[in-house]
């Protein structure tokens, strides 16, 4: 297909690749932006008034960070859909393409009467990539859905809290993400596979669907248990199949503290300069340390409260078994681990100022890294990819943008 910018180096893998994007919020800007990152010439469109991740920034009374996080490297234009021009020039745009992603509610292009079997008419080639809540069939296709919504429907929300307090969800938007990774994924298995057929091919991702694996280790206590619903575990293990497993009181925060094996127990235990207990029959074994979880606990964060983070965690490092503090924030983003390894980095937006933007985790290597440009303005590229990429003329960008159809 014909590149609609040369921006991106010839060196990353998806250099040349056209990607029509009518994402929004999360899960799709995400499977997009991974896109970008990797090479390819993504147009953001949006509908003239911006996406609900652009307006969420007028509530806040400033510019919108996660707008900015997940749309930088692509072109920003804007499309009446509704409109009977507006059909027309994403048809046009189309024909260029390689790929379209979306994550609309299921039949919404379809009843704009831009859905898969009407582009796939038009270029056959394509790849369509829709990603929705809970799939595009079955009796629940059409239930609304958002992050915090999938996570109580799918299972997420009901083992996660304390024993005795209220499901919760998650504080990150977890299944956005997962999603979004997933349709990311689906939509470049169906690229290797056009390597082949010369086809496209619908690409479908339900956020419950990547969610549910996730429950592994609880479903497993659900099994082990003949069925009976187990009840939040706070901390600990899923499974409570671990011990010790959970985060405790130090000094001057929290630590996460896992023994995944025996032998970490053992160093563990010289950490704590308590290897007289290696035989104790209440500690011997990871069973018996579950059988006492109350006690085992307890016995760690007697000894966790005593220490600073730092000092609990360079005690782990020496005597190996796993730990980490539990970090704020701001820790993160300055985090000089992920900066050196360029995970992270600090970006002047030209809306927000010095920000930290993450690059794409996903890291090729031998391939350039693509250098991160600020996420468009609404409409910033209209004359960019209608004037030169369609070579529509000034006059008629002019008109389309006064009928409200850019």
């Amino acid at each position: 297909m014909t590149t609609c910018a040369a921006a991106n180096s010839a060196n990353t893998p998806l250099a040349g690749l056209t990607v029509i994007d009518l994402t929004q919020i999360y899960q799709g800007p995400y499977a997009t932006f991974l896109m970008a990152k990797a090479g390819a010439d993504v147009i953001k469109i949006e509908p003239l008034h911006g996406e609900p991740t652009r307006l969420r920034a007028k509530v806040s009374g400033g510019a919108s960070l996660p707008m900015a996080m997940l749309n930088v490297n692509k072109k920003g234009i804007t499309l009446n859909l509704k409109s009977p021009r507006g059909k027309e020039l994403l048809k046009e745009l189309i024909k260029r393409a390689d790929v379209l992603v979306e994550n609309f509610a299921p039949g919404v292009m379809d009843r704009l009467g831009v859905g898969w079997e009407t582009l796939h008419a038009i270029n056959p080639r394509l790849i369509y990539g829709t990603g929705t809540g809970f799939g595009i069939s079955g009796p629940d296709r059409n239930n609304l859905a958002m992050d915090v919504t999938i996570q109580a429907s799918s299972g997420i929300m009901s083992v996660t809290g304390m024993p005795d307090g209220p499901p919760l969800r998650s504080g990150a938007s977890m299944v956005d993400f997962l999603s979004g990774v997933h349709l990311y994924a689906g939509i470049l298995t169906a690229l290797y596979e056009r390597t082949r057929t010369n086809q496209g091919r619908l690409v479908e991702v339900s956020m419950q669907e990547t969610a549910f694996p996730t429950l592994a280790s609880n479903i497993g206590l659900v099994y082990r248990n003949k069925g009976v619903i187990p009840p939040r575990v706070g901390n600990r293990h899923g499974g409570l199949a671990l011990a010790p497993y959970s985060v405790y009181e130090a000094a001057d925060g929290h630590i996460a503290i896992v023994c995944a094996t025996e032998q970490h127990w053992k160093n563990i235990l010289a950490a704590m300069g308590r290897e007289d207990l290696a035989e104790d029959a209440r500690y011997a074994t990871n069973k018996s340390r579950v059988d006492n979880i109350d006690r085992t606990d307890n016995f760690v964060q007697t000894w966790t409260r005593t220490m600073k983070r730092a000092d609990l965690f360079a005690l782990s490092t020496k005597h190996g078994f796993p730990a980490a503090p539990v970090r704020d924030l701001v820790e993160v983003m300055n985090d000089p681990h992920m900066h050196a390894r360029g995970a992270l980095e600090w970006f002047e937006d030209e809306l927000l100022g010095r920000v930290v933007l993450p690059a794409s985790p996903i890291i090729l290597h031998g391939a350039d890294r693509v250098k991160t440009i600020s996420s468009p303005k609404l409409g910033q590229h209209n004359a960019e990819i209608y004037g030169d990429w369609l070579g529509l003329s000034a006059s008629e960008l002019e008109s389309l943008a006064s009928e409200g159809v850019i």
